[in-house]
């Protein structure tokens, strides 16, 4: 054997422990450092996946109570034009019946105006004739005359006729 030929296998022998010696740093050492990190990466990213499902889901949940609440505004919105309807009708009703309590009281209002027109017409009329009856009356009734009409009178007011 020559020295070439043993150089050339040293090499080869000593390639060969460098390698077993690297594959068992990197399995003793390396390795679980390794598979440490890819299972905490591994693990990471489940969580970032979980926690985006519960995002989804709870963006889910917020549509359905967006969903919900627009349909209870809605629903109140609606209730509201109801009764606000509701209420403008009585009110209306409640405008109009006073207002035909209005009339009829003007009516009755009116009504006791023109008796009491009438009646004060006609007890100015009344003492309008006395006065001029009594003006006229010393001049054109003697005493019989007078006590014939006043006889009449007071029968007739006695019978109701006046």
């Amino acid at each position: 054997m020559s020295l070439e030929l043993l150089a050339q296998w040293s090499q080869i022998v000593g390639a060969i422990v460098f390698v077993v010696v690297m594959v068992w740093l990197w399995n003793k050492y390396l390795a679980p450092g390794v598979k440490s990190y890819q299972a905490a990466k591994n693990a990471e990213l489940a969580e970032a996946e979980a926690r985006r499902e519960r995002l989804r889901a709870d963006v889910a949940d917020a549509r359905g109570e967006v969903e919900r609440a627009e349909s209870e505004a809605k629903e109140i919105r609606t209730r509201a034009e109801r009764m606000a309807t509701r209420e403008r009708e009585a009110a209306i009703a409640a405008a109009h019946a006073e207002a035909e309590r209005i009339v009829r009281n003007a009516d009755g209002e009116l009504a006791r105006a023109r008796l009491a027109a009438r009646d004060r017409l006609r007890v100015e009329l009344i003492e309008k004739a006395l006065r001029k009856a009594r003006s006229e009356a010393s001049g054109r009734v003697d005493a019989a005359t007078n006590e014939r009409l006043v006889q009449r009178t007071v029968a007739d007011l006695a019978e109701k006729k006046l």
